[in-house]
């Protein structure tokens, strides 16, 4: 990507110019925002050829130097690079999340409390191996009023670069700072980076586990995101047969290496000789590789034994744990010991259970009679996103505008004071609720 030096005063000149660049995207118009990123769906049509043949270049440098799913990750294709267009053409369409009414409260007749959406400020953003995450990142912080610092892997340096020109092609066409989105030279760039929470209000890891909490050992900055993807799917005794066979399918071989990918698949006591044998049916031909648990290969002996890291395992390739468990309780337990809460499902047609399992299960995406592979953030609507957050603060889930934005308090009055509110003659406070848009 096109950066300046990793020195000290050239990453202070870098994140000072992209604080500047968010205070006046916080002011943007709603059209300037939405225009800018229908300028970069069309510079991403026009690149097509230069992206593709830098992306050929990352490709054929990491052969065999990256594990499969990375590689996987990294590779970009005409498909793939028509999903990111649209993808940008879907968030310029979603509704401007700046400047929103979230609640007109009167305090006292002339004393008026609102709470409006604004940016969070400065982001910066650490990926690994998918250069469409660049795409989508400068996507939802462009539309949600965002500056952002993006360091891609250095297994997709060609690619990166090629998607930021058109990124900043795309701003200077549109007549906002191309300060807005800029690329971080290297991993000591972001080192410095995360020493200034003057400068960076939020830090965003997308990859490894070692990626995540690397970040979050090393900054007081807040870091929103996710360590693990182990997902896991609950086949009940009232699963439908065809229904959990074609669900696993789904989620194990649809992308094997994305995050939402399932990793185990735990199946009731009652159910396990009617599920079992049909999983392996369909999935052994298609290329996976199934480590079971010992009541598995009781009834299925040509599975391969499951050790305990197996139930701990982000595989990311066909590679599919799978384990009886004695009910629904049993399953909710495994899910607490080894599940990462990022996405957990169920398959049953008992209405009671499914609602058991949904009420009771702590993650980010819980589903029912659903494919895991659902938790994302272009088919939630949200346009693109942003990352995956496991966390319980602030977002969670797919992480796309709503989780780029905080809220001010404004108040106008009309002369008011403290101290008539104050004291045994205190004027009460009226606390209406006003429609927010009236």
């Amino acid at each position: 990507m096109t950066t300046e030096s990793s020195a000290p005063q050239a990453i202070h000149r870098l994140a000072q110019a992209a604080r500047e660049a968010s205070r006046h995207l916080a002011t943007t118009p709603s059209d300037l925002r939405t225009g800018v990123l229908l300028r970069l769906a069309q510079e991403l049509d026009q690149r097509a050829a230069e992206i593709l043949s830098a992306n050929a270049q990352d490709v054929s440098a990491a052969l065999g130097v990256i594990d499969p799913s990375a590689l996987e990750r990294l590779k970009l294709d005409a498909v793939k690079l028509d999903a990111m267009a649209k993808g940008v053409r879907a968030v310029a369409d979603l509704p401007d999340p700046l400047h929103q009414v979230l609640l007109r409260r009167e305090l006292d007749a002339g004393l008026e409390l609102t709470r409006v959406s604004c940016p969070l400020g400065v982001l910066c953003v650490v990926f690994e191996s998918r250069p469409d995450a660049l795409i989508q990142i400068s996507a939802l912080a462009l539309k949600s009023g965002n500056a952002v610092l993006l360091k891609g892997g250095s297994e997709a340096r060609h690619s990166n670069a090629a998607l930021l020109a058109a990124v900043q092609a795309a701003l200077r066409n549109t007549g906002l700072p191309e300060a807005a989105v800029q690329g971080l030279a290297d991993r000591a760039a972001v080192a410095a980076l995360l020493q200034r929470p003057d400068l960076v209000d939020l830090v965003i890891p997308r990859g490894s586990r070692e990626l995540v909490m690397s970040l979050q050992a090393a900054t007081r900055i807040p870091v929103l995101g996710h360590a693990d993807g182990i997902c896991h799917m609950f086949l009940d005794a009232a699963a439908d047969t065809a229904m959990a066979v074609a669900l696993v399918r789904d989620a194990k071989l649809q992308y094997p290496s994305a995050c939402n990918a399932v990793e185990t698949v735990l199946l009731h006591r009652e159910a396990a000789a009617r599920l079992l044998p049909a999983l392996v049916a369909d999935l052994v031909p298609r290329g996976v590789e199934l480590r079971g648990c010992p009541s598995c290969r009781d009834l299925v002996p040509a599975i391969a034994p499951a050790t305990d890291a197996d139930w701990d395992a982000e595989y990311g390739l066909p590679i599919l744990a799978v384990k009886v468990v004695a009910d629904l309780d049993g399953a909710l337990a495994h899910i607490r010991a080894h599940g990462s809460g990022h996405t957990e499902a169920i398959v049953t047609e008992d209405p009671a259970t499914a609602a058991h399992f949904l009420a009771e299960v702590d993650a980010a995406g819980v589903f029912h009679n659903a494919s895991t592979r659902f938790a994302d953030g272009f088919r939630y609507g949200f346009g693109a996103e942003v990352g995956i957050s496991t966390g319980r603060i602030h977002a969670r889930g797919p992480v796309g505008l709503e989780g780029l934005l905080s809220y001010r308090y404004l108040l106008r009055g009309s002369g008011q004071r403290v101290e008539d509110y104050a004291g045994p003659a205190a004027r009460p406070f009226t606390h209406r609720d006003l429609i927010p848009d009236a």
